[in-house]
């Protein structure tokens, strides 16, 4: 028995096995798809990987989706980099990625959980997240450089 957290639904599975991840297709997508982290070098995308708890989706063995987490595992996570593959869009695949994710036993006790997404709040909505309040905005504070993979 592994220390990894597994779900399987139907053909599809998620691990948090480090080993199944498939890199290129994480790099590519992050690098050439997404809006946030275009043109990220690989080198930034694999050393994010061995600094996060990492959720691989697969269907069969074939990565098509992904998120991971920065957290203690103790009171906060944020999440960053959810995917799922063009060609496996529609399939609710990213509602069984964000509940198993919110299941993983190590996580059922943080206290805080952040995001940022353009749009897709419908979908966290679902989860139980919320739009910062006007008072929680207040009390945050962030140092963003967004054209770091540009220089």
């Amino acid at each position: 028995m592994n220390s990894f957290y597994e779900k399987t639904e139907g053909e599809y599975q998620i691990s948090t096995d480090p080993s199944k991840l498939n890199l290129e297709v994480i790099h590519k997508y992050l690098s050439q798809e997404s809006y946030w982290a275009n043109g990220i070098p690989f080198e930034k995308v694999k050393k994010s990987i061995e600094h996060s708890l990492c959720f691989g989706l697969y269907h069969h063995d074939e990565q098509v989706g992904f998120a991971r987490l920065i957290t203690d595992k103790t009171s906060f996570a944020y999440l960053a980099d959810v995917f799922i593959l063009e060609k496996e869009r529609g399939k609710g695949l990213s509602k069984f990625l964000m509940a198993t994710i919110q299941s993983h036993p190590e996580l059922l006790s943080l206290r805080g959980w952040l995001l940022r997404t353009k749009d897709a709040h419908g979908l966290y909505e679902q989860f139980g997240w919320a739009k910062l309040t006007e008072e929680q905005l207040q009390r945050f504070m962030i140092r963003f450089n967004p054209d770091v993979y540009k220089n």
